[in-house]
């Protein structure tokens, strides 16, 4: 399958050099037996047409969906051609944008920062997963979807993030707004380097530690794969 990486953020500093980029994370996390293509989004890169791959990942970003920024409205329009037409799988921002492009709303949540592992309890089961009744993965996000699209159907998610996981009724798509390609070793690299500027100290503690609990990213990994051959067959 060929997978078109749609990346619409970077590790900061120095963290790209030690882990890689995100759309490297996902060719890790999704595995060999796939051809990836990256496009850098924020430079305004994007696919000429949905049918150039088989399937697109959209990546996670420091970006909200709601900034002027000039490449967030080509990358909803582009969301919107390629709906129906090619399989989509959206993560954080992925997971925010899509929503937003497809008629929900995204605003930056009053319950502050969801960091470290995150827990969602499996509300609805698709095909494609598992019988698993909660999954947790590292997250890290302020902003949330809080008016659902029309077609969207909550499979998971918390209190605090209800609607972790979507799926679409309508196209071959799904979203997750926690991040099941940060491994726990960036996901606490990424926490020390907001330290201090996002996270105060105990909240930062607590997230670094809620890291060596369990998680279910090779989980998450099955999922996303069990739904793009299925999605593609």
């Amino acid at each position: 399958m060929k997978i078109g990486l749609l990346e619409t953020g970077e590790p900061p500093g120095p963290l790209k050099a030690t882990y890689g980029g995100y759309g490297s994370m996902f060719e890790t996390l999704l595995g060999d037996g796939h051809a990836y293509r990256a496009y850098d989004v924020q430079r305004g890169e994007l696919p000429a047409h949905p049918a150039e791959n088989d399937a697109y990942v959209i990546t996670g970003s420091s970006a909200g969906v709601y900034d002027p920024l000039p490449w967030i409205e080509p990358l909803k329009a582009f969301l919107r051609s390629a709906r129906g037409e090619t399989p989509l799988v959206g993560v954080c921002f992925g997971h925010q944008i899509m929503a937003e492009a497809f008629g929900g709303k995204v605003e930056k949540s009053p319950k502050g920062w969801g960091v470290g592992l995150q827990a969602y309890a499996v509300a609805e089961r698709a095909v494609w997963m598992d019988d698993a009744a909660e999954v947790a993965v590292p997250g890290s996000h302020q902003d949330q979807v809080v008016d659902l699209p029309p077609t969207a159907r909550v499979l998971a998610g918390s209190a605090f993030t209800p609607y972790g996981i979507l799926a679409y009724d309508d196209a071959p798509a799904i979203s997750m707004q926690f991040h099941p390609e940060f491994a726990p070793d960036y996901a606490k690299a990424l926490i020390e380097a907001r330290r201090g500027t996002r996270y105060t100290d105990p909240q930062a503690d607590a997230a670094i530690a809620s890291l060596d609990s369990p998680n279910d990213r090779a989980r998450m990994a099955d999922w996303i794969r069990r739904f793009l051959a299925q999605a593609s067959s």
